[in-house]
């Protein structure tokens, strides 16, 4: 199964109906969204998106209740912000990674297949004893002038980051 891995949108609406575009194309099963979407404004291009997507909320998302009904409207879900998902016999978790000491201890305890992590904008595929981290870089380009989002296989448990 393929898995679209994305992060800190930031209100980047180009750049979001770009990767929107592409995960269509790379035919995405789950996308999943470490958060920092910012607005709400920025839902409506989520409703090209083919996928289902579970998202979690950023350490920069003010409107954070407001954020999920918008997000519902366009049948994509904001769960909070932690979530837990089972793909293809994988756990993997879910956050914006933005609380250090909750990061290093799901990575450290090895309770996840993936952790799945945005907040610093910086692209991170790493194996950490036996759970695989990712950080899929930003979306919106604005921290590190790179746009990326990730593509992970749950079969091989490999993830390929993709420039927009």
């Amino acid at each position: 199964m393929r898995l679209g891995l994305i992060s800190d949108t930031h209100d980047n609406v180009p750049m979001i109906k770009e990767a929107i575009r592409r995960l269509n194309g790379l035919d995405a099963s789950l996308v999943l969204h470490a958060g920092d979407y910012i607005s709400p404004f920025t839902a409506k291009p989520y409703s090209e998106l083919k996928a289902k997507m579970i998202g979690v909320l950023g350490n920069n998302c003010a409107e954070r209740e407001r954020l999920r009904e918008v997000y519902a409207a366009v049948g994509k879900e904001i769960v909070g912000n932690f979530a837990e998902v089972e793909v293809a016999g994988r756990r993997i978790a879910l956050l914006h990674g933005h609380e250090d000491a909750l990061l290093r201890s799901l990575i450290t305890h090895g309770c996840y297949d993936v952790v799945v992590h945005g907040h610093d904008h910086k692209v991170k595929v790493e194996k950490r004893g036996s759970t695989l981290v990712v950080n899929p870089g930003e979306v919106c380009g604005y921290v590190s002038g790179r746009s990326s989002f990730g593509i992970l296989d749950t079969d091989r448990l490999e993830v390929d980051i993709h420039d927009l």
